[in-house]
């Protein structure tokens, strides 16, 4: 079961990062690295960062132990869905209403005219947060029945609208394909929801939720022990959520500060983190999250059936294929940084200067690539054992100590600074995890020689091609 549900998830990932690529090198030859595309992602940064929590993050690691636990499921379901889209309906109307104030709080470091260029377009954006709950929501239902193509796949109708829109825009000018670009994104996300539709109806959701919502407001007012079980789960549920939406996504925030700070830093500083960050999540979706994703449920309902030994197994086989495969894309990914760069993105606008320090930055994100992706894999253990509140406190102290890092090596380093800080946030988050499993859990996840020897001897061969490689290509890069 989980070498099925990883391969779907990865195969799933693949395509959807596939039709990323071809997205952002449409995009880095349309708008290159400047002002406009600046602009673009400060907007699409803020409903960005909300997918990957929501979807890779907090909410479904809060929703599905939740739900497993949940003695009335549709209810609840139900409930939680309809009080999270009423809240994220207003906060987008709000910001719509206050799209330069909001704007603003991204973007500090822009001069007032951008500001003003930039406000519509933030709350454009801003509407893929509501549709990104909601595609969320519907993927971890899914879930709990171990359909996890859904997931994976829909990510890639959001990037083919996009991809849409660049052609609809290409004789047009930058800012208008700016526009352009932040529609396809809201159609994009219509496009995900709609994917659900079938397995959803196939798997009797749709039925459930008919049947639950003529006893909603039963169980919301009516007293009495269905009404205090309902209400105790409700409960339980954002006790956990608000402590994982920290605790899951330090990687996440800490590109969302890194954003702000770089918007002192010179044009196109933000552009630069941004394409780097896009190759950089690449093998951390097709692996950690496919892999983890996979396990979640299995774990949890381990736990739940007090097997831990079985849960720990589990974990360990999950936690060795990420070394390898996190190890040898680190290895490659640094060794040809400057090769991968050319090749997706120097072309158009973008310049051989662009290409050399989006390099630089690829290159020191992948530093902490194995750290942030096995984070992942031991973080599981907590929020099986519904320790939320734990691992947000991990995530707090590795967020806090990333953002000193890159204000103290913003000065000496520039943009680079800040993908050098993001790495080492990630070693401290992985170092707290991995104590929070306990010393006998961690080495009984860890211990396996034969897999350390094969490790190191891989990454030797890999090294010995990469670098014959690089010496095939010298001259091709300009």
């Amino acid at each position: 079961m989980l070498k099925k549900a990883f391969f779907s998830n990865s195969s799933g990932i693949l395509c959807s990062r596939i039709c990323g690529f071809f997205r952002d090198v449409y995009m880095a030859s349309s708008l290159g690295a400047g002002i406009y595309s600046d602009i673009f992602f400060v907007a699409f940064k803020l409903p960005n960062l909300f997918r990957r929590i929501f979807g890779e993050g907090a909410f479904t690691q809060s929703f599905l132990p939740s739900f497993i636990y949940a003695r009335y499921k549709g209810i609840f379901a139900l409930s939680i869905g309809g009080i999270f889209a009423l809240c994220l309906l207003i906060l987008s109307l709000i910001v719509w209403c206050f799209s330069p104030f909001f704007t603003k709080l991204l973007a500090y470091g822009f001069p007032q005219e951008n500001i003003q260029l930039a406000a519509p377009i933030v709350a454009i954006n801003f509407w893929y947060l509501l549709l990104v709950f909601i595609v969320t929501f519907l993927s971890t239902l899914l879930q709990y029945k171990n359909v996890f193509w859904v997931n994976a796949y829909n990510t890639a109708l959001l990037n083919l609208a996009m991809i849409g829109a660049l052609f609809y825009a290409k004789d047009m000018d930058k800012l208008q394909i700016v526009y352009m670009l932040s529609y396809g994104v809201v159609i994009g996300g219509i496009a995900q929801i709609s994917l659900h539709f079938y397995p959803l109806y196939r798997f009797g959701f749709f039925k459930l939720f008919w049947l639950s919502l003529f006893h909603l407001k039963d169980f919301w007012i009516k007293k009495g022990k269905k009404h205090q079980i309902f209400i105790a789960d409700i409960k339980g549920f954002f006790k956990q959520f608000f402590p994982a939406l920290l605790g899951s996504s330090t990687a996440q925030i800490i590109a969302f500060i890194e954003t702000f700070i770089a918007s002192f830093l010179s044009f196109g500083s933000i552009s630069y983190l941004y394409y780097a960050n896009r190759i950089f999540q690449l093998p951390l979706a097709l692996f950690a999250i496919a892999i983890s994703t996979a396990l979640f449920p299995m774990v949890a309902k381990a736990i739940k059936n007090q097997q831990n030994t079985q849960a720990l197994q589990a974990m360990k086989k999950a936690f060795w294929f990420l070394c390898f495969a996190l190890c040898l894309c680190t290895l490659g990914g640094i060794m040809l940084s400057q090769e991968i760069i050319w090749l997706l993105y120097q072309r158009g606008s973008f310049s051989a200067s662009d290409t050399h320090i989006t390099a630089q930055v690829f290159a020191l994100y992948l530093i902490g690539l194995l750290p942030f992706g096995l984070s992942r894999i031991f973080s599981l253990w907590l929020y099986s054992h519904k320790l939320q509140g734990r691992a947000a406190k991990y995530s707090l102290i590795s967020l806090v100590c990333g953002t000193v890092l890159s204000l103290i090596l913003i000065k000496p380093l520039g943009v680079l600074g800040l993908a050098l800080s993001s790495s080492i946030a990630g070693f401290i988050l992985f170092a707290l995890n991995g104590y929070a499993l306990g010393k006998k859990n961690f080495f009984c996840i860890i211990t396996h020689k034969k897999a350390i020897l094969l490790l190191f001897t891989l990454l030797f061969l890999e090294g010995t091609l990469l670098y014959g490689i690089k010496l095939l290509l010298q001259g091709y890069i300009q």
